[in-house]
């Protein structure tokens, strides 16, 4: 199976539209995860300003490929196949979180271990209010392996993360929207028009300073604060060349707040 059949690409106006079809319930291994990054650069060359990872199958992601581990652990060498992992995982996190621009998870049916830690390299997470979720890598003797763990520590604290991890069940969505890992919950027959929507929003938005945000985000998450303050100065020098604050500042002056209507320059 080729990887352009793993994810497919809708374009919508702005918005890239990314489906996953990785039959049978979108198991995450290095080729799925490759097929991903190639369809999310692709849609940024594209010019894309907002792009949306969904599922086109009965579940958003059952987990990982446990192909994956059992080879690991056959392996004469465990530690440096661990490393290697550990490598591949943690430069998709940053090319995820790195991206220029907004990432959208929209989330139905069941989305489980590496599935839930792909919806939390997003910017954003929306879910039906029936769609299943957890952290249950213990069920087979794991923990997350995708930076489930630090992720939802930052997201929920690390009392509630620890218990996602360590107990492994399935929590409802509105749950998880009250504890602030995703960020909202709607009707499954409503979840397609809302996740656009939102994407529209994103992308109809100033994109450079869209990216700025994300990335001083990721340096006060990994750095802190303080690095985070020292990287202002260099983060933000594309916006004030942007052609996007031009016309946020010109539709300010003459129609008043929230009416600027950005060219994502």
């Amino acid at each position: 199976m080729s990887d352009e059949a793993l994810v497919t690409r809708d374009e919508r106006g702005n918005i890239s539209v990314l489906t996953m079809v990785y039959r049978p319930y979108n198991l995450l291994g290095p080729k799925f995860l490759s097929a991903i990054v190639q369809q999310v650069e692709a849609a940024h060359k594209a010019g894309s300003r907002a792009i949306v990872i969904r599922s086109g199958l009965r579940h958003f992601s059952a987990g990982a490929d446990l192909d994956i581990f059992e080879t690991q652990v056959a392996s004469d060498s465990a530690e440096e196949s661990g490393a290697n992992l550990r490598r591949t995982n943690v430069e998709f996190l940053r090319f995820m979180e790195l991206l220029p621009i907004p990432l959208i998870a929209s989330i139905h049916g069941v989305c489980l271990g590496g599935g839930l830690e792909l919806a939390l390299s997003c910017d954003y997470i929306i879910a039906a209010s029936s769609a299943k979720i957890g952290s249950v890598e213990a069920t087979l003797g794991l923990h997350p392996l995708l930076g489930g763990i630090q992720r939802q520590v930052q997201r929920i604290g690390a009392q509630r993360a620890k218990e996602m991890s360590m107990l492994a069940r399935r929590y409802d969505a509105p749950t998880l929207e009250k504890w602030g890992l995703i960020n909202l919950t709607v009707p499954e027959e409503s979840l397609e028009a809302a996740t656009m929507a939102i994407a529209e929003e994103f992308a109809q938005g100033p994109t450079i300073a869209h990216a700025a945000t994300k990335e001083l985000t990721y340096i006060a998450v990994n750095e802190g604060v303080a690095a985070a303050d020292e990287a202002m100065a260099r983060v933000q020098a594309p916006i004030w060349a942007s052609e996007d604050l031009r016309t946020g500042l010109v539709s300010y002056r003459k129609n008043g707040p929230g009416l600027a209507k950005f060219a994502g320059r």
